[in-house]
């Protein structure tokens, strides 16, 4: 008499595949995921914008001192400055840059930071209203 190892009718096929709560959670783990990594994105452009906002304008800075170098006089429209007239624009929508209190003697040249930290709370008409906790970067004359 051979014994033959034969399993029992009652044990069926194995399933192949996943279950819903299986795919439901993995489902659930990359939405996380993604909306952690979709919110340090946005905050990643918007201080790659504010830095190249700086930037811009400590190059107008250099573009005003370097005329007031040769003039003996600031620009009194910010175009002056430039080479080829061309004003920097914001990186985020093209807009001009906010050029406050522009005379041969003095000027104050602006732009609002999305992230905030700037070192001002903007052209205030007269002069730049300097401000550790503003939402605007400012430079002024180094004359």
């Amino acid at each position: 008499m051979s014994f033959v190892n034969k399993k029992p009718k009652s044990m069926a096929k194995p399933h192949l595949g996943f279950t819903l709560i299986e795919l439901l959670v993995v489902i659930a783990i990359i939405g996380i995921v993604m909306s952690i990594g979709i919110a340090n994105f946005i905050t990643a452009q918007k201080q790659a914008r504010d830095a190249s906002r700086k930037q811009i304008l400590h190059n107008v800075q250099t573009a005003f001192e370097q005329y007031y170098a040769t003039t003996n006089s600031y620009p009194t429209t910010p175009a002056l400055a430039f080479d080829n007239e061309a004003l920097p624009k914001d990186p985020r929508d093209s807009t001009p840059i906010n050029y406050d209190n522009i005379s041969t003697s003095a000027y104050c040249v602006c732009a609002t930071l999305e992230g905030g930290g700037g070192n001002a709370n903007g052209p205030a008409g007269t002069s730049c209203d300097w401000d550790e906790a503003g939402d605007y970067y400012c430079v002024q004359n180094k004359q």
